[in-house]
């Protein structure tokens, strides 16, 4: 068995105190019994989202159980090679092709499927099983690229550009900002041989955008959002929610990078045009496409002020934000919790500020351990505190790294 590789180390503990066979386990999981063994032996050091839940189904426990992992506190201790073997894999160039042990081509059904369950681990923040599961994901996609034809293709293009996104997200999230960069163009690219081009394309924008904010480059950013958004924008009777949502989506994006350059009167403007969109839309929804409402609309109000340095006006804007009613995805709602405590804090309302940290835990407690603006606000708390503040106080600052 392979040192230092906790899926193999922990599904064969698991089966043995469960008392299965590698036969039996196969069996009761559904897969087959090399891929149990590759498994264990450490050959196998990735899997489809499918393959991990039904081996952690069949041993009744869950998927972050099976990967052994707990979430790492900063993107140095996270081992993001095989990600960035992944994005970087090209077979016009010898030696880095794509991985060898992943040579089964998907139906198309199947291989739309995990990339869904990708990106539900992205949005709900479960970033060692993203990190597990997208390098096989991105290979799959490319095996269908390369193997088949007319619409089939053109629908595993769609699943690649998809694949690639979450690689920019997931890097993104990491502080890998040129690895997401690179992620994102490669998710254009693919978007552009999909079957729904235009909105494939202007999705991916959104995810470069994103990159080149975080990159330092906000004219940039500003500039791509704004033209995609231009391109895709719905008409004034078109109800299409995708596009609703991918053309909000950069108007965010757009606001964004508006107020990094200091033009805090044209990011209000956009977020404005944004929140008219959110008004025709029919409630929250959360998809691959785009993360869109008029809750989603109103914690970007929210977000746009607390970013602006106004904290009372944000803490106001939060005071008016409509109830949920969709689907609003936990990272996304606990980054708005973080920064409510960050306001709070500003102010001084201490005790708001470390409910609002709690909050943000047991809503993403694995994303909010990688989210500077936490452990800041947190390490202030801290700082100020002049005396013992109780165990859940302790908790917070272990949770959020002040303390390991």
């Amino acid at each position: 068995m392979t040192a230092h590789n906790p899926l193999a180390e922990n599904l064969t503990r698991i089966r043995k105190a469960r008392d299965f066979s590698q036969e039996g386990l196969a069996e009761a999981a559904s897969v087959g019994v090399d891929t149990v063994a590759r498994i264990e032996q450490g050959t196998r050091t990735t899997s489809r989202p499918a393959t991990l839940r039904k081996l952690a189904a069949a041993l009744g426990v869950s998927v972050d159980a099976l990967l052994g992992t707990m979430p790492a506190p900063h993107s140095r201790d996270v081992d993001v090679a095989p990600l960035r073997r992944a994005i970087t894999a090209d077979a016009s160039i010898p030696g880095l092709e794509d991985l060898a042990d992943t040579r089964e081509l998907l139906p198309l059904p199947e291989l739309t499927a995990s990339a869904h369950a990708a990106w539900r681990a992205y949005v709900d923040g479960r970033h060692t099983e993203l990190l597990h599961a997208l390098p096989v994901v991105l290979a799959d996609a490319r095996r269908g690229v390369r193997d088949t034809r007319n619409e089939e293709r053109a629908g595993a293009h769609r699943v690649l550009s998809t694949a690639y996104r979450l690689g920019a997200g997931i890097a993104g999230r990491l502080s890998f900002d040129d690895l997401a960069y690179t992620s994102a163009a490669r998710a254009i690219e693919a978007a552009a041989e999909s079957d729904a081009p235009e909105v494939e394309a202007a999705i991916s924008l959104r995810y470069l955008a994103w990159t080149l904010v975080r990159q330092g480059r906000a004219e940039d950013a500003e500039r791509v959002a704004t033209q995609a958004a231009a391109a895709i924008e719905p008409r004034m009777l078109d109800r299409d929610p995708v596009r609703a949502g991918v053309f909000g989506n950069l108007l965010f994006n757009a606001a964004t990078a508006a107020l990094r350059t200091g033009s805090a009167g044209r990011a209000e403007d956009l977020l404005a045009a944004a929140h008219a969109a959110a008004i025709r839309s029919r409630g929250d929804t959360a998809s691959e496409a785009a993360i869109f409402g008029p809750r989603v609309a109103a914690l970007q109000n929210v977000e746009l002020a607390a970013r602006a340095g106004d904290p009372e006006h944000a803490l106001r804007l939060a005071a008016a934000v409509p109830d949920k009613a969709g689907d609003v995805p936990a990272f996304w709602e606990a980054g708005h919790r973080l920064l409510l405590a960050a306001a709070a804090a500003d102010l001084r309302r201490d005790l708001d500020a470390l409910a609002w940290l709690a909050e943000a835990r047991d809503l993403a407690p694995d994303w909010v351990r990688y989210q500077p603006l936490g452990k800041t606000t947190m390490r202030g708390l801290v700082d100020r505190a002049t005396r013992r503040r109780g165990p859940e106080f302790a908790a917070l600052a272990t949770h959020y790294g002040i303390v390991k």
